[in-house]
């Protein structure tokens, strides 16, 4: 994984990023008009799973988010006994590298999510890869939690692709599994290895470009 080579390369390896393509992307927010359609407020705590390209970089943008409580980086699509770094990077497992986020629907929408999620937090348009990544583990990839989610997602995907929000077909799939959190070791990456090359490389950006296309929502 593309990952593993910067982490290793180190300087170089910021060099050698730059061959699987520009960065320029990740630094601006995609303006995309919010979701006309949302799922019902409620008293309780709610979960949203979302796939997008490395989980370092979702669960970056998830957790500067007002009323999220918490992000988990992990797998999903796939079944628990290969829900596992070594088995995921081999892409048959049928895994997507995935965020569970459990949020507060009383601060901040399920369809708020999907807003920060088609705008900054990934591209849509990619098929099987982001940025430096590719395989089926980097897919775009909705796992709705509830029939509500499902229909909010769905008819947020369609008012996109009507509207001509991307230049590219939108390329998000709306899936069922079972959410597995990834290894201790992938938690928090952003906040535990701020200097490492891939986050100043590809989240960094990421997260910056949240702030300055949705400053209200941001912590």
């Amino acid at each position: 994984m593309t990952r593993l080579i910067i982490a290793t390369a180190g300087l170089a390896g910021l060099a050698a990023a730059a061959l699987y393509g520009s960065i320029a992307n990740a630094e601006h927010a995609v303006p995309i008009p919010p979701p006309a359609t949302d799922v019902p407020t409620s008293a309780h705590l709610q979960t949203a799973v979302l796939a997008g390209g490395c989980f370092w970089g979702m669960e970056a943008v998830f957790e500067h988010v007002k009323g999220v409580r918490s992000v988990t980086a992990g797998y999903d699509g796939g079944s628990q006994a290969t829900a596992s770094y070594a088995d995921v990077s081999t892409e048959h497992t049928g895994h997507a590298e995935a965020v569970k986020i459990v949020y507060d629907p009383r601060i901040v929408s399920y369809g708020t999510l999907l807003h920060v999620y088609f705008s900054v937090a990934h591209d849509p348009t990619e098929l099987d890869r982001q940025g430096p990544d590719s395989g089926p583990s980097y897919r775009s990839a909705i796992f709705p939690q509830t029939p509500a989610q499902k229909q909010v997602a769905m008819r947020y995907i369609a008012q996109l692709q009507q509207v001509h929000a991307f230049k590219r077909p939108i390329v998000t799939k709306i899936e069922r599994g079972t959410f597995y959190p990834a290894e201790a070791y992938h938690q928090h990456f952003y906040d535990r290895h701020p200097d490492h090359p891939y986050i100043v490389t590809w989240d960094k950006p990421k997260v910056a470009a949240f702030r300055a296309a949705f400053p209200q929502l941001a912590v």
